[in-house]
């Protein structure tokens, strides 16, 4: 198997093992196992369990990332960029694989705080979100900024936990409506407004 397949493989697996059935008790055994491949050469790609939960948030983010701005840039609408993440939801669980829910939530809520790879990607996709709302919330109604990114990260918050939970069913859409009718934005409840 070629290098790219074997890491591609054994990436695929972590974040299967990961994000259903936890980080805590999945062992990196299991994870090889469940790659194909055996453990030295698991331990050879990524040094450790750490870094092996790292490299899977970081595909995860460089992948949600692209997403969320594909939707962003499907619009012309400022505050249509805002509710883009919502968009965004949607199209990336259509593609992705079979987490249950937010990996960086799922490890968030696993792991203690510490200053390891894991949680400054963690801190990474935070401030993504800040960043990236703060500058459409701003072109968007800049004497609202605070609120309207405050009530779009509480809303997508919901949504990302309603995930884990199974219900409402299609939280990404109640979302993005409940954000809109609460900015007074409803023109733009659907999505392609």
């Amino acid at each position: 198997m070629a290098r790219a397949d074997t890491r591609k493989q054994t990436l695929d697996a972590a974040e299967r093992l990961f994000f259903s059935d936890g980080i805590a008790v999945t062992s990196v055994d299991a994870v090889a196992r469940e790659a194909g491949v055996s453990v030295v050469t698991l331990y050879k790609h990524f040094g450790s369990k750490d870094g092996l939960i790292g490299a899977v948030l970081s595909r995860r983010l460089e992948a949600w990332d692209g997403a969320w701005q594909t939707q962003i840039d499907a619009t012309e609408d400022q505050r249509g960029k805002v509710l883009a993440i919502f968009d965004a939801v949607t199209a990336f669980r259509a593609k992705a694989g079979p987490a249950q829910w937010c990996c960086f939530l799922a490890t968030a809520s696993e792991r203690p705080i510490a200053d390891d790879v894991p949680a400054q990607l963690v801190s990474r996709d935070n401030a993504l979100l800040q960043e990236r709302l703060r500058r459409y919330a701003e072109a968007a109604d800049p004497e609202r900024s605070d609120e309207i990114v405050a009530t779009v990260t509480l809303v997508y918050n919901g949504v990302l936990s309603s995930l884990l939970r199974g219900t409402p069913e299609d939280p990404a859409s109640l979302g993005r409506r409940t954000v809109a009718t609460a900015l007074g934005w409803q023109d733009l409840t659907t999505s392609g407004s």
